[in-house]
Parts: C-alpha cells; structure tokens; sequence
C-alpha cells in the first residue's frame, strides 16, 4: 500500500496535467479581454515563474548533456539511462504544485505581495538572512530525518535517490509530500519579507529562480567550481555547496545533508570529510585522462526538425522514436536559423554515448542536412568535414569509425574509399557498416520466395543483394537503364546462377512481383505497380511513404543492441529504444571482433554470413 501523500494528486492525467494550467491563462485572457494591463496582474508573474523554472532547468540540461562540453569535469562518468528518464519523467510537478500554491495564497493574502513594487534592496536581503537562518536549518533537520527513518526514506525520499545518475531534472524529483514541505521551505523567505512590507517583484524572480539555479547546478553531476577559489576563499566552502559535495551525499547517504550551505552540516557533524579532497581532485584533473571512445558512429541531421532530436535539447523527446510535434512549430523558424550559422561554419560535435561491454561508443554529427548531401556545390565541404572527423579520430585513438547513410554516399566519396585512398596509414577503421545492413534485409526475405524487385540495383546494396539472392537461386529484376553497370554485376555472379539476374527497365516488370527491395526513392506513381499483398523492404534515406494501405512496409534495416548497453538515452531517429541502424551496428560488430580491415567501397559478398553471424555472437539481434 502506497504511503500517505506519496503519490501526486494529478498523476491519473499523465500528460494533461498540463491543463493545470488553464485557469491561469483563462485568467490572464479576461483581464485581457477587459481592456487590463496583464503584467500587472499575479497571474502573469505566476506563469512567467513557471516557464522561467522550466527555463533554467532545461539549460542547465543542455549544458549537462552537452558531451563535448561538459565531459571534461563530470563526476560520474556513467550516462542517463533510458530507465532514469522514465524515473523522472514528471520531474516538473512540482512546478505546477508551486503555482497552485502561489495562487492559492494570493487570493488569501492579497496584501503579502505588492505587485506593483520591482526593486526592494532591504527586501532582499532581509529574504537571504531568512534562507540562511531559518529555511537552511529547517531544510537540513527534515532532510536529514527522511534518511534516519526507515519508513520516511523508504516510503518517500527513496524516489528521490533512485536516480543512479545526478542531473537536474532529478532536483525536482520527488514526492507530494517532499515537493509540499519544498514549498514551505520556499515560501518563508518570500512570505517572511511580505509580512514585514518588504515584498517585490524582484525579490519573488530572484530568489525562486536563484534557488531552482543552485538546485539544478547540485545535481548537475559537473564539477565547475575550480578549486583554487575555495584555496583563496575557504570561508565559501561553508557558504556554497558543489556539485562534487552533492554527489556524496547520493553516494554515500548518510553525509551532506545541507540544502546549499556545509555550514549546517559541519554543525551537524554530518560533513563529508572527503568533500574537499575530492572536490579539488576532480578541478585538477578536468582535461586529463579524458576517456576516449572505442567506437564512433559518423551521424548526419535528416531534416530540420529532426535536428531537434538531440539528447541536450528535449530529452523526453529524443527518449522516443523521431516523429513530427506539433510543439516544435515554434521552434522551426529558430532551428533554421542555426542550420544556415552550420551550413556556413560548424564541426562535427558529439551528441551522445553508451558504454558496451566496459568500452565507450560515441555518436558525433557531421553538422550537414540531409538535403544538404544532393546539392552538387556542397559535396567538398561535406566530404571536408567528414575527413576532419576520421583525422580526429585517428589522433584520439578511436579504433572504429562507422559512416552513416549519406555520409558513405558512393557518389560523394565511393563509400568511404576517398579517405582511406587519401590517408593510407589511418590507425582508425573506417566502415559504412553496408555488409551487415545486406544481411539484415536478406534475413527478413522468407525463404520461400524466389523472385525479388530491386530498386537502386547498382549500389552497393543493391549490388551485394542481387548478387547473394542469386546465389540462392532467387530470380532477382533489376531495375537499371544502364546495361554496362547491369552486365559488370552480372559477370561477378558465378557463371551457373547469371541466368537468375535479369535486367529491367520499368516499373511494370515488377507487377506480379510481391517482394520489393527499395534502394532508390520510389513516387506513390511507381508504388502502384506493385502488386496486391506486396511488402516493401528498404534501404533509402528518406524512407520511402507508406502509400499503399494493401501492401506492408519495412522500416529501414535495423538492429537491437545487446541488453548490457549502459548509459543509452536517446532513439536512433525513428528507431525504437535500444534500436540502431544496421550501418551503426555493422561498426559495433567490426569493433567487438578486433577485424583490423577497412570496410569501404563495395560489399564482399563471401562476409554477409560472416558478419551476420558475428552480429549474433556478440548479442545483437534482429528487430
């Protein structure tokens, strides 16, 4: 049985809790509608507070979550999991819980705070003597009574600490009846200055926001106070918390108990003694002993609003597989602003990683949109940008690059070919990953059939596929006006199975055809030709659109990553969690083998097997 007020009030609405909101802005359209000044009102300042809050929170996420900036001087190392961000996936009701509390007391005190007031200097500081002698102490007793008590840790602040991970949306984490007991500690200060006739409206956005700044820089698992300044000011390490002093106290739990003074802890004697030392370890050490990764994944955006699918933007939605929302309209005009500052200068960027099997893998972005990759002009730049990531990775020690779909175009560097043509003593692997994605498509062909429609039947893919089914003895059309490009493939088959290779040149060869392989973008024109029952495999970037409601579609070629994947946070575009194109997952199975070859240019059709059972081995599995 759940303990008194330890579930949220709301928590049936799941996401319309929300519409909490809708009193405040029914409010705020009244007033509007009367011909009133709504930023004078309460209910203004109330919903501004709250998408501040919001605000600061999703920064200090950003920040967090930025790889490549903030991985220098983290503390712990290990990465958000998938199972976190569920953890705390209502992180912000406390927010709304504030702002139901706020209006209630307004409406009966109305005289506590004068809106109409914007600077009180006493005020302010009459409101930081009150943190720090009454909400401090009173915060740091009924802290360090939740973790005394079996039942009160158990039954309420146990959610709390279930994070394995310290980030900032874990500050707001917790219980109704924590979040309610956050609210009075709040609210003395502000309530204290109001009484006293020292109340304004600075003093409510200062110190709310202040407060949720310091909250959200604790949990932050980033270390950024260098320790030299508490070596020239040591006072101040009884003053302010860091977020290395923080994360002893989710380590060790029974230490640091403070809200954001160590003052009341060393009065306490519940003061870390190695809060300091380690502190000043992880300052030296920011820069050194970097870790490097074992593995990369050479990404590209897709298309704008894709481009929002990073991790250290809107982690619920990078959490879940890429689709249009509506809730990014607004922001579209913003991101393509940034997308022209990239087109003109940018560098590749990590976006995010996972450990496997005790080595990192990274994901980074070749700042580039898809459609970016068919303009004739851009190609140089585009290639530039992806040699710069291999010399990278080279010098950092990676041991495996894997090229995404367009970034391993054959007409923009032959798969992968030009850069190790170029840089013949490359220590870093380079692989498009294509073997593996032949063979996942060939896997999900039943065995019984014994005619297949190729489209893009040139390619690399296209090619390797042809030339595999035929070796099965499955009659293979091949949709190409080229009969040079034809006839070179076709001798590569051995002599006895050329016959199964045949050569087309229009969609309606395929109409008695009832399994497609899509390597090339198909119209909803040249769908229609597909017969009755037809299911359409694909290899294209884009996906192809889902036309015909009498056919199936396949999604691109894809593969689940082994269950001990720690620290994954984010979907591969459109691939469920845990999910990764069979490019990517063509590098990981190269890297766990120790294979010391490069995998670029064409497909070796003799490795399809080879790879697809090695795929397997080490844990991966078909979707």
């Amino acid at each position: 049985m759940t303990a008194p007020l330890a579930n949220w009030p709301w928590q049936f609405l799941g996401s319309h809790k929300y519409f909490l909101y809708g009193p405040f802005v029914a409010h705020l359209l009244i007033e509007w509608w009367k011909g009133e000044s709504i930023t004078n009102t309460w209910c203004f300042h109330l919903l501004l507070l709250c998408v501040l809050r919001c605000g600061i929170h999703q920064l200090w996420h950003t920040f967090c979550s930025m790889h490549f900036l903030s991985h220098k001087r983290r503390i712990n190392h290990q990465g958000v999991d998938f199972k976190q961000i569920d953890h705390e996936w209502d992180w912000d009701n406390f927010i709304i819980l504030q702002a139901l509390i706020g209006a209630i007391m307004v409406y009966m005190f109305p005289t506590l705070t004068n809106w109409r007031i914007v600077w009180n200097t006493r005020g302010l500081i009459v409101a930081l003597l009150l943190h720090m002698v009454v909400s401090e102490p009173l915060y740091y007793y009924i802290h360090r009574l939740f973790h005394t008590h079996n039942y009160f840790f158990n039954s309420y602040h146990l959610l709390h600490h279930s994070s394995p991970v310290l980030h900032p949306f874990t500050a707001g984490n917790a219980t109704f009846l924590e979040q309610i007991i956050m609210v009075i500690i709040l609210g003395i200060p502000v309530l204290g200055c109001g009484l006293i006739g020292h109340g304004s409206i600075s003093l409510v956005y200062i110190y709310i926001l202040g407060f949720d700044f310091i909250r959200c820089m604790g949990h932050s698992n980033v270390e950024i106070f260098p320790h030299q300044f508490f070596e020239a000011l040591p006072l101040f390490r009884y003053l302010i918390y860091t977020p290395t002093y923080h994360s002893l106290h989710h380590s060790a739990k029974d230490s640091n108990f403070c809200l954001f003074m160590p003052f009341y802890d060393l009065l306490g004697n519940t003061l870390n003694d190695n809060s300091w030392e380690l502190q000043k370890q992880f300052s030296l050490n920011s820069g050194k002993n970097v870790k490097v990764p074992d593995f990369v994944f050479l990404a590209h955006i897709v298309d704008i609003t894709s481009a929002m699918h990073v991790p250290w933007l809107f982690r619920g939605f990078a959490a879940m597989p890429y689709s249009t929302k509506w809730f990014l309209l607004p922001v579209w005009p913003y991101t393509f602003i940034v997308m022209l500052a990239m087109w003109a200068w940018a560098k590749t960027f990590a976006v995010t990683f996972y450990n496997l099997r005790g080595k990192l893998h990274h994901t980074w972005v070749v700042p580039r949109f898809g459609f970016q990759y068919f303009l004739p002009f851009a190609t140089k730049g585009i290639n530039k940008q992806i040699e710069q990531a291999i010399l990278k990775a080279d010098r950092m020690g990676v041991k495996v690059l894997s090229l995404a779909a367009l970034n391993k175009n054959e007409a923009l560097n032959g798969g992968g070919t030009l850069f190790v043509n170029k840089h013949p003593n490359l220590r870093v692997r380079v692989v498009h990953g294509n073997t593996l994605t032949a063979a996942v498509i060939l896997h999900q062909i039943p065995k019984d059939v014994d005619e297949v429609f190729v489209t893009g039947a040139t390619s690399k893919l296209g090619r390797a596929i042809a030339l595999y089914l035929c070796r099965k003895q499955v009659r293979v059309l091949m949709l190409t006006l080229s009969t040079e490009r034809f006839q070179k493939i076709k001798k590569e088959a051995p002599v006895d199975f050329q016959k199964y290779l045949v050569q087309v040149t229009k969609y309606h060869a395929a109409k008695n055809c009832k399994t497609w392989i899509v390597g090339k973008w198909i119209t909803p024109r040249e769908q229609s030709w597909a017969p009755k029952g037809t299911h359409f495999h694909q290899f294209v970037v884009p996906p192809i659109l889902h036309f015909r409601r009498d056919c199936t579609y396949g999604d691109l070629a894809a593969m689940k990553l082994p269950h001990d994947v720690l620290g994954l946070n984010t979907c591969e575009y459109t691939m469920e969690r845990g999910v990764v194109h069979a490019c990517h997952a063509g590098g990981v199975v190269h890297f766990l083998e120790g294979w010391t070859h490069h995998e670029v240019g064409a497909i070796d059709v003799d490795r399809i097997d080879l790879v697809w059972e090695a795929a397997l081995k080490h844990g991966l599995k078909p979707v």
